[in-house]
């Protein structure tokens, strides 16, 4: 589970999501990119928001794909859809890929919105703890994301995020889905089959 940011065919599945708090779920929709910046697949999963099913919705999309060639998964914050908290360990496990987590700006945590929106915060609180601190990367851009990563070092991570980031903080891969995403979740909101 080591990740060669410098191979040529690096390919990634990036993950993000599109919700309305209103709504009881969310869409997630994932993009395999590879290092050439061109999308070799994709893939749907639907979470609820404010539940405790994102990680399903993630491993739903990895093994969706039935892909054998993708070297990392990234995703677009381990914290989706109204609090429903990615378990990163098991993810990687499962895949057994290195995972990287990104958001893009600094906080001072979560654990007292968790504790005034939920009735029964306990396993909530507990899972965000698990996720761990996140560490700050500049990009070569001069950006600064904040990562939590599994199965790569913070230069491996770093070389990465520079391989597949045009430009501001959201790198390629995150960018496509998280447009995906909302594309495909504003026609369910309009009543139509996705």
């Amino acid at each position: 589970m080591t990740l060669h940011v410098n191979k040529k065919g690096v390919r990634v599945l990036g993950i993000a999501e599109s919700f309305l708090k209103m709504r009881p779920s969310s869409r997630l929709a994932g993009v395999v990119m590879r290092k050439d910046l061109r999308v070799d697949g994709f893939g749907f999963a639907k979470i609820s928001v404010g539940g405790d099913d994102a990680t399903e919705g993630i491993l739903k999309i990895f093994w969706g794909l039935e892909r054998s060639d993708i070297n990392a998964l990234l995703l677009n914050g381990s914290i989706i859809s109204w609090f429903n908290i990615v378990d990163l360990d098991r993810v990687s496990a499962e895949t057994g890929l290195p995972v990287i987590s990104l958001t893009y700006e600094e906080s001072e945590g979560l654990e007292r919105y968790i504790e005034e929106y939920f009735p029964r915060p306990q396993g909530k609180i507990e899972m965000y703890k698990k996720l761990g601190p996140r560490e700050p990367l500049q990009l070569k851009n001069g950006f600064v994301v904040y990562a939590r990563f599994l199965g790569a070092t913070a230069e491996a991570t770093r070389g990465l995020l520079n391989s597949f980031t045009l430009e501001g903080k959201v790198p390629e891969p995150l960018r496509v889905a998280r447009l995906l995403a909302r594309s495909t979740s504003k026609e369910e909101i309009d009543g139509e089959p996705y």
